[in-house]
This record gives structure tokens, sequence and C-alpha cells, in this order.
């Protein structure tokens, strides 16, 4: 009986689900989640890269077996209401070439009052810089070797925002990356999003990566 909990986690690190069950994953467990789950799949740009064949759609969070997503930052800690608040919804470039993620970032996540803290700004642009490499990468993995961050303005908390990342270039296992974060706008009608921050990156993977366990696919 002890050993069921760590064979349940193995099964689902061996299976986990597609990019595609992931967007039926979360269930929100208030109406304030529920409304922001619902803004982020109505909101025009979120539908136009669901429609667009370029990009594989997913919340990659929840490919992370439930019993681990506790000690995980990005998949656990920060997610939950005032803070990320449901699972970010990322469109990923089959080489590797773009990436898009677009979250909810609530008031608990503030350095200064009512503004986010540039420490999750920075988080938020390391994993997805790293994301939007990482196929192109020969084992589909990388470690951060430097991330350099532009601040350009304040980020308000309880506000959408749009991460877009470039990959600019591979060599075996290094890959450079720009990216920036900037507010969710509805640019059909002509409204023009504000670049909160812009960062440019280096990722290499690791020698080992052929070889190295992981808590999910990437």
């Amino acid at each position: 009986m002890a050993a069921a909990p760590a064979y349940e986690t193995i099964q689902e690190i061996i299976t986990p689900p597609t990019d595609a069950e992931t967007l039926e994953l979360f269930t929100a467990d208030s109406e304030v989640l529920a409304e922001i789950d619902e803004t982020l799949f109505a909101h025009p740009l979120v539908k136009s890269l669901l429609d667009d064949p370029k990009f594989i759609a997913s919340r990659p969070h929840l490919k992370i077996p439930p019993s681990l997503r506790p000690h995980n930052l990005m998949g656990g800690a920060l997610i939950g209401e005032n803070k990320i608040g449901v699972p970010p919804l990322t469109f990923t470039t089959e080489d590797g070439s773009r990436f898009v993620s677009v979250q909810h970032l609530g008031s608990a996540l503030c350095g200064h009052p009512g503004v986010v803290h540039g420490g999750l700004l920075g988080t938020l642009l390391d994993e997805g810089l790293a994301r939007c490499c990482f196929p192109a990468l020969p084992n589909r993995v990388g470690v951060t070797a430097s991330l350099n961050i532009t601040y350009k303005k304040p980020c308000m908390a309880n506000q959408y925002v749009v991460l877009r990342a470039e990959t600019t270039k591979v060599e075996g296992r290094k890959a450079w990356v720009t990216g920036r974060l900037e507010t969710l706008v509805d640019e059909s009608k002509g409204e023009v999003p504000i670049v909160l921050t812009e960062a440019e990156a280096l990722f290499i993977e690791p020698r080992q990566a052929a070889t190295m366990a992981r808590v999910y696919s990437t």
C-alpha cells in the first residue's frame, strides 16, 4: 500500500497528458478563477493562436504529476487565486522558433503595492524564453546560462500579460532567445500593447541531457 502513491507518480510521468488534453484539465475552484479562465479563452489573441496551425497550444505545467506540483515553482507555488490565477496558456512552434504565453497576474505577486515584483517578471521571462528554444535543442532541454532584462514600465497587478519570444540563433547545444512581456490588448480594435520588459538569454543543453530524468515532457 505504501508504494501505491509512488507507483501512481511514476505512471503519470511515463504517460503524461497530451498538449491538447492539458487544455481541458484545469478546473477552477472559485468564481474568480473561473472568470479569469473564461476571459483568457475568449480573448481575440488567444482565439487566433488556437486557430493558427503554426502553434501548438498547451498548459505545460499540467503535465507535471499532481503529487509533484506543490514542489514546483511555476506549476504549483505561484499558481492560485491572487497569484498567477490559472495555469498559463502557451503556444509553441514545433521548430522552437517562436513562443507566446498568456497569463493573469494577481495582487499577491507585488513588490510595491499594486506593482508586480520585478523578480516575478524575471521568472516568467526565464521560463518563457527557455520554452521557446527547447524544441530547437538536440534533446529539448537546457539550462539558463545568461538572462539580461530591461524593465521598461511598471507591471500593474490584476491584469493579463503576454510573453512573446523568438529564438534568434542555435549552435549545437546553445540557443539564443529574445523576448518581451507586454499588456494584453485587442489589437484588432487598434489597441497598442505596453511593453513592460524586454529580455535576451542564452540557454545551454547539458552534456548529459539524453540521460537526464524528466519530471514531464517538453
